[in-house]
């Protein structure tokens, strides 16, 4: 019950998550974890970036005002990573998908290969799998033989 999202939760669901955080968090930092996660989720909602940046704002005080470690460090994190994520309010449509996609071909390549022992080989491979036209420098040798003349 605790993975599922506040607004899915029907009359009796929230009688039991109450019931249950009453009986089995005394201190209430499963509870400030589970609303902390729940503003979050709802901080991609916001479609104006200082809507945004104002909620991300609320969001870090009300993790470095609660009693969790737990909270404190990820809002030490996630505050670190703020122009990033309050970049995705300010750039339309931009995913990472595409990139992501792209590894997961490569991955499977490289599972699919059992190891490969020639680098530019594995390359050539790659630019073959994932169906892309790249320009792209001819790879540098990290190491290699010398040839006898």
């Amino acid at each position: 019950m605790l993975r599922r999202g506040h607004e899915r939760h029907s009359d009796l669901s929230w009688t039991r998550l109450l019931h249950g955080l009453d009986l089995g968090d005394p201190d209430g930092e499963v509870a400030a974890t589970w609303i902390a996660a729940q503003d979050l989720r709802l901080l991609y909602r916001h479609h104006d970036p200082s809507r945004a940046a104002a909620a991300f704002y609320r969001w870090l005080a009300f993790c470095a005002d609660s009693e969790v470690p737990e909270l404190h460090r990820l809002a030490r994190t996630l505050d670190s990573w703020r122009d990033e994520l309050l970049a995705r309010f300010t750039v339309a449509d931009v995913s990472n998908g595409p990139t992501e996609a792209i590894n997961l071909l490569i991955k499977k390549v490289k599972r699919v290969g059992h190891g490969f022992r020639n680098f530019a080989n594995y390359r050539l491979r790659l630019l073959l799998h994932c169906g892309t036209v790249w320009d792209a420098p001819a790879t540098t040798m990290l190491r290699g033989r010398l040839h006898a003349s």
